[in-house]
C-alpha cells in the first residue's frame, strides 16, 4: 500500500498510502504514524469474461436495411457518390449507412427510397413485395391523409403519434 520513493543510502524510503508519511522501511513493515501495512496489497484477481453479444430485434433491421440499400444501389448501377447526389447528402453518409456505421433517419429513408426509385415499404422489406397489411393500411383514409405529414415530424412528435396509434388499437372506443 506504500509508494516507493528514491532510495536513500541502502535503506528503502516509502510513503504511506494512508497517512502520507515519508519514512524508511520498518522491520515490521508497518507505518510509524498510522500503523497500517506499508506493503502493496495485490488486488484480488478477478475473472474477466467477455460480455455476451446481444443481438436485439432492433439491430437486425439495420443490417437488413444496409444490405438492401447496397444491393438495390448496385442493381440499378449507381455508385455511392451518385446515390448521395440524388439524396443530396455527403457520399460518406451513404457509405456509413451501407457499412452499418449509421442508421438512416426517417427522412433519410424517404430520400433513399426516392433516389432508388422504390417505396419506403419496399426498402424496409428488403426489396421484396410489400406485405398485404401495408396495402390495407394505406387503403384506410385516415392513414392515407396522415402519410404526407409523417416525414415532417420531429422524433418527439413521431413518438407521440405512435403512442396515440398504439392506444387506439389497444383501447377501441365504444359507440354510444
Amino acid at each position: 500500500m506504500a509508494t516507493t520513493l528514491a532510495p536513500v543510502d541502502s535503506r528503502e524510503v516509502l510513503k504511506c498510502d494512508h497517512c502520507h508519511l515519508v519514512q524508511f522501511r520498518t522491520s515490521n513493515g508497518m507505518c510509524r504514524r498510522c500503523h497500517k501495512s506499508l506493503e502493496h496489497e495485490e488486488p484480488p484477481i478477478l475473472e474477466i469474461r467477455p460480455a455476451p453479444q446481444l443481438v436485439t430485434d432492433a439491430a437486425r433491421p439495420a443490417v437488413q436495411i444496409a444490405s438492401t440499400i447496397r444491393s438495390m444501389r448496385q442493381k440499378i448501377g449507381l455508385s455511392q457518390r451518385q446515390l448521395a447526389l440524388r439524396m443530396q447528402v455527403p457520399r460518406t453518409y451513404v457509405s456509413k449507412i451501407e457499412n452499418e456505421k449509421a442508421t438512416p433517419t426517417l427522412s433519410s429513408l424517404e430520400r433513399l427510397a426516392r433516389a432508388l426509385e422504390v417505396s419506403v415499404p419496399d426498402l424496409l422489406n428488403g426489396g421484396q413485395a410489400p406485405q398485404p397489411n401495408v396495402h390495407e393500411l394505406l387503403a384506410d383514409t385516415f392513414i392515407a391523409e396522415l402519410v404526407p405529414f409523417l416525414s415532417k415530424l420531429n422524433p418527439l412528435q413521431w413518438q407521440s403519434v405512435m403512442a396515440q396509434m398504439r392506444d387506439m388499437t389497444l383501447h377501441t372506443r365504444r359507440s354510444a
